[in-house]
């Protein structure tokens, strides 16, 4: 399925992480996940949040630097192989990820959240071959 996810860019200081969590958990928005990338001068730090809107507004009046993006999140088996499969069939349909990152509760189910260059296409192409990846793992759920 399409869900938004919220982009915040930060100083690389000590504080600049919590100083979000907190905001956030002030404004009571649940994280769901999140991943951070730095660089030597800024870290992007990526969120799949309960109220991305809410997000956005109160992190900009609290002067961070915020942009959503669309994603594509996965309910994939937590299987061996099973990330792989999925893959294959993207790259095989010539679809390209800019990046992803995921998270598991439980054995039986992970969360993969991906942003490909076409976020439509790549739902499409996993609606379509959903027999395909099913068979053998366990369900996909997109």
């Amino acid at each position: 399925m399409k869900a938004k996810q919220v982009t915040v860019f930060l100083e690389n200081k000590s504080g600049r992480l919590n100083e979000v969590a907190q905001i956030l958990g002030n404004a009571n928005i649940n994280i769901s996940a999140f991943t951070v990338a730095d660089t030597s001068d800024f870290g992007v730090l990526r969120l799949i949040v309960s109220d991305p809107v809410k997000a956005c507004e109160v992190l900009k009046e609290n002067l961070f630097s915020v942009r959503t993006t669309d994603v594509v999140l996965v309910n994939s088996p937590n299987r061996p192989g099973a990330l792989s499969r999925m893959l294959q069939i993207l790259s095989g349909e010539g679809i390209f990820i800019e990046y992803l990152y995921a998270f598991s509760m439980n054995d039986e189910t992970a969360v993969i959240a991906i942003r490909p260059t076409d976020v439509d296409r790549c739902v499409q192409i996993l609606e379509n071959h959903k027999d395909e990846l099913s068979s053998g793992s366990g369900d996909y759920k997109f």
